[in-house]
């Protein structure tokens, strides 16, 4: 069971995190929806780095638990995983105004607890 529940936590993170980068950051960007002003940079950024950090911590996640699925299992991975998830809920929290990054990071954040339930033994 801990096996699937790291697959799909780390394979979702990757999924939101690029789904995010695209509809927020390049869609946007493409569409000329936002004129050029500080605030603009400001949103790209904002939005760029929360989805990319959520690809490569997924992609990370999906590598190890290819390569070396019992790393995953140690307190230093539970940890790293578990801060960057609440981090990544109180960001979208505070300074995300769409529901859906909420929604994401939540549910990585339930995925990842799960994680780590699983993964003691």
């Amino acid at each position: 069971m801990h096996r699937h529940l790291v697959y799909a936590a780390f394979g979702w993170l990757t999924f939101a995190g690029t789904m995010h980068f695209f509809a927020d950051v390049m869609s946007q960007h493409l569409r000329g929806i936002r004129t050029p002003s500080a605030e603009t940079t400001l949103y790209y950024g904002l939005h760029s780095s929360f989805a990319l950090g959520q690809v490569v911590l997924g992609a990370l996640g999906l590598f190890l638990a290819r390569r070396a699925p019992d790393l995953l299992r140690a307190s230093p991975a539970i940890i790293i995983s578990m801060t960057a998830s609440i981090a990544w809920l109180v960001i979208a929290v505070l300074f995300i105004e769409y529901w859906q990054p909420k929604a994401n990071a939540a549910l990585i954040l339930a995925l990842m607890l799960a994680v780590a339930l699983t993964g003691r033994q």
